[in-house]
């Protein structure tokens, strides 16, 4: 078989594996496939480094479908080129148990770089990825040692552009000059709706040109020689590249190229086999694959084996040189953590007036980064808000890649992402922060994070109404509650100071699921630990802080965050007056939830019906954990904005309303 028919011939089996495997399931976009497989075939044959055979090979090259909804290209290329996914697997495309997800998922198939199908979330998560390998490079590489040198590349769509995280992210990255940033853009035209005439008009070059990236173009997507000259231009720029692709959806279909049907319609039998024809490719059998094209892209398993075993050549030479730098590299890669880095965590003493949980926050951070050279993160433009800097290190910038202190501008949305990117990569452990209001501003990307099991740490201040004059747009109120509802995601809102230290211990400890920490403006005393229960408590999620008074509860007060410093004062109040109560600190439901029914029954006595959480957030889900026959003081409603003091008693968060509730409920259960 000649050259050219070969290559072809590889292309159009990209193609055709793809739609035949969306006709197979019924369901599916084989447009996207069809379009751009030689974009796929220029990339995963002439120019990206991997290894088939091993996946995880911490020096590969990423490549990101940023278009998720075009899985089956992946998956077509994963088997194609050696990756460990059967042909069986495509034809179970879209099944129950199968490895081919309708949308890629990181850890469900081999080579998924990170969950997909979310618009714009794929090219936003690839822009951490890349700083991420920018930062590793700067630390960890010496002069003829370059250990870490990969490029990221993703497939972006005209969806991708148009959701405005990437506009976030991208401009991000032309700041930041990322230069081993590569993306094709997919500039088939063509939405679910129909032409991008309708919705998508601006001059997209220019944007890009704005955001100081490079911008290059190829007029003929399926020409490979075009394909590897721009990628070729794109590696040699110290910028940021976009390559615009002028691509067709569904590529030789024949009346449904460049047709909006051929974005997520299933072909007939008689377009499918029409687009075939057209393409020179067989009708029969489907999922047809020659021999020469199977070995043509299994070329991909010993060439991937000869790049990583030369790496690890250059590996050895490199630990032989920087034995300490190549261990600790070994070991951020890894995901380990450094020895006795929990001995650093802060302990505070005890103090009536107190500190704000982010301040204490602020000097966890402080304490750890010491330690864990791998911990960096940033803020959305709030850094002194927050109490997220990183004191006696560099920011990361163009010029200073080893910086570990991330300004990532007002983006929260690209925030979240990109902490994604940062996390998904290896050898960074990530942290970032916001309000808790705007959380919703990166909820998505936060909803992956928990999807995808990625080590994310997320640091929300200004927790509550109590930050005051700014009222009801910057008060959370729903927030606790909508970040409880994610799967995976712990949350936790920290009483006082050593609570919080306890709660990034948490944060830190968690190597495969993402963490909320909510964190208060306003001074919180924190408590004497001789007089209460130990702060490590917290990990249990809910714990006896202390039992009031003589003999059994008859109360039990339970709270969170700022709230538990009131519970207190009531309780010690009613103490005084010969009732005994029990005072239960609830940082976080999910870890409460996850103990067994002894330990939950021996922190929430069952027996004890009078029962008042006070939090403030919305009530829902309260019910769980004072019955049907306890109360609750909530914020079922938004904010105000007055001096937080005021808003204290507006609201009913004053020890005189606290007592109130908590005798009502005394005298109803005697």
């Amino acid at each position: 078989m000649d050259k050219e028919k070969l290559q072809n011939d590889a292309i159009n089996t990209i193609r055709f594996l793809s739609a035949d495997a969306v006709q197979n399931a019924n369901s599916g976009h084989a447009g996207l496939p069809m379009g751009t497989a030689a974009i796929a075939y220029t990339l995963f044959k002439k120019h990206l480094k991997f290894n088939p055979r091993n996946p995880d090979w911490s020096d590969r090259d990423r490549f990101v479908l940023s278009g998720g909804h075009g899985s089956m290209l992946l998956y077509s290329l994963f088997y194609l080129t050696g990756y460990d996914l059967a042909l069986e697997e495509l034809k179970n495309f879209r099944r129950w148990g199968s490895r081919t997800p309708g949308h890629p998922e990181y850890g469900v198939t081999k080579g998924v770089e990170i969950t997909t199908g979310p618009l714009g979330q794929g090219l936003a998560t690839a822009v951490g990825m890349a700083m991420a390998e920018a930062h590793l490079a700067a630390v960890y590489n010496r002069p003829g040692h370059e250990i870490i040198n990969h490029y990221t590349y993703v497939l972006a769509s005209d969806g991708d552009l148009m959701e405005g995280v990437t506009s976030e992210a991208c401009s991000l990255a032309g700041h930041l000059r990322l230069g081993k940033l590569i993306v094709f853009y997919d500039d088939n035209r063509i939405t679910i709706d129909g032409s991008t005439d309708i919705s998508f008009t601006e001059d997209r070059a220019k944007r890009y040109e704005a955001y100081h990236w490079q911008v290059l173009h190829v007029e003929d997507g399926n020409n490979v020689e075009e394909l590897d000259a721009a990628l070729r231009a794109a590696k040699s720029d110290p910028r940021p590249s976009i390559i615009i692709c002028r691509t067709h959806i569904g590529y030789g279909y024949p009346t449904w190229q460049d047709n909006s049907a051929a974005h997520s319609g299933i072909p007939s039998k008689e377009e499918l086999e029409g687009a075939k024809r057209n393409l020179g490719y067989p009708t029969e059998p489907l999922f047809y694959v020659s021999d020469e094209v199977l070995a043509h892209y299994r070329e991909a398993v010993p060439a991937g084996e000869k790049l990583e075993a030369e790496w690890n050549v250059k590996f050895a030479a490199y630990e032989q040189a920087y034995p300490e730098l190549a261990a600790e590299l070994k070991r951020v890669l890894a995901g380990e953590l450094p020895a006795g880095w929990e001995e650093k965590l802060p302990v505070f003493k005890p103090d009536v007036k107190g500190t704000p949980t982010r301040s204490a926050s602020n000097k966890v951070i402080n304490a750890l980064s010491a330690v864990i050279p791998e911990l960096m993160g940033g803020s959305a433009d709030l850094t002194t808000s927050n109490s997220t800097l990183i004191e006696n290190t560099k920011s990361f910038q163009a010029d200073q890649y080893d910086g570990r202190y991330i300004y990532f501008g007002v983006r929260e949305h690209a925030m979240g992402a990109i902490m994604n990117g940062l996390a998904v990569h290896k050898g960074i452990v990530p942290f970032a922060g916001t309000f808790l209001v705007f959380s919703d501003y990166l909820r998505p990307a936060l909803r992956l994070s928990a999807l995808s099991h990625l080590p994310s740490i997320w640091l929300f201040s200004h927790d509550s109404f109590n930050l005051g004059e700014d009222g009801p747009t910057h008060q959370p109120v729903e927030h606790l509650t909508s970040l409880r509802l994610i799967p995976n995601l712990v949350t936790l809102r920290p009483a006082d100071a050593n609570e919080t230290s306890e709660a990034w211990r948490i944060a830190i400890q968690r190597r495969h699921a993402p963490t909320a920490i909510a964190l208060s403006r306003q001074p919180l005393p924190v408590f004497d630990r001789e007089k209460f229960a130990p702060a490590s408590g917290l990990q249990n999620g809910a714990y006896v802080l202390a039992d009031l008074g003589e003999g059994k509860p008859r109360l039990i007060l339970i709270a969170s965050g700022s709230e538990v410093e009131l519970i207190v004062r009531t309780g010690e109040q009613l103490a005084s007056e010969g009732i005994p109560v029990r005072l239960v600190s609830f940082p976080s439901w999910e870890l409460f939830r996850a103990k067994d029914q002894a330990y939950q029954d021996s922190v929430l006595l069952p027996d004890v019906k009078a029962r008042l959480m006070v939090e403030a957030g919305t009530s829902i889900g309260f019910e769980k954990w004072v019955g049907l026959e306890g109360d609750f003081i909530a914020m079922d409603r938004f904010g105000a904005s007055a001096p937080n003091a005021v808003l204290f008693e507006k609201f009913g968060f004053n020890l005189e309303n606290v007592l109130a509730k908590s005798r009502a409920l005394l005298a109803k259960h005697g």
